[in-house]
């Protein structure tokens, strides 16, 4: 069997669907459908009896939900901080356990108003997170709509 470990998941095993290969590089792992396995991973979290890890809420916030910290924080009424330290630390407040696996249930069942927050939010997301950089040529401006760079960088060399 396979320890699946990305993540940080240290529960999750797999018995098939996966390939070993030798690369230049070392060992790589090759998953057959790999969203699918995803998916499955984060049902099965959600359904666990007992309370979610740190690492386990990061992966259905990440694969499950594809949200951020912040986007996960204001859809269950809490702070991008919060989120941050219990998947650091792992202590995640029961209320917060509850309502992610309710979320995330939803969302994977296809309940269209769930569906609908969840990718506005991650449209929002993705909208905050952008510059838009003007340049003057022949005086005509034009725009281009870039990520938003990491801080200490300037937008001026763009």
């Amino acid at each position: 069997m396979y320890h699946y470990t990305f993540g940080g998941l240290r529960n999750v095993w797999l018995v098939n669907g996966y390939t070993v290969k030798q690369t230049p590089m070392g060992e790589a792992v090759a998953f057959a459908d790999g969203q699918g396995l995803e998916r499955s991973i984060c049902i099965a979290l959600a359904a666990k009896p007992a309370h979610l890890s740190g690492a386990e809420l990061r992966f259905i916030r990440q694969s499950g939900l594809l949200m951020s910290q912040a986007a996960l924080g204001k859809m269950i009424g809490a702070d991008a901080q919060s989120v941050a330290r219990w998947e650091k630390h792992g202590r995640v407040p029961k209320w917060a356990d509850k309502l992610v696996r309710l979320v995330f249930t939803a969302h994977a069942e296809g309940n269209q108003p769930i569906r609908r927050v969840v990718d506005r939010l991650n449209t929002v997301e993705r909208l905050v997170q952008q510059s838009i950089v003007m340049r003057e040529r022949k005086g005509a401006w034009t725009s281009t709509v870039k990520p938003v760079e990491p801080q200490g960088e300037s937008l001026a060399t763009a």
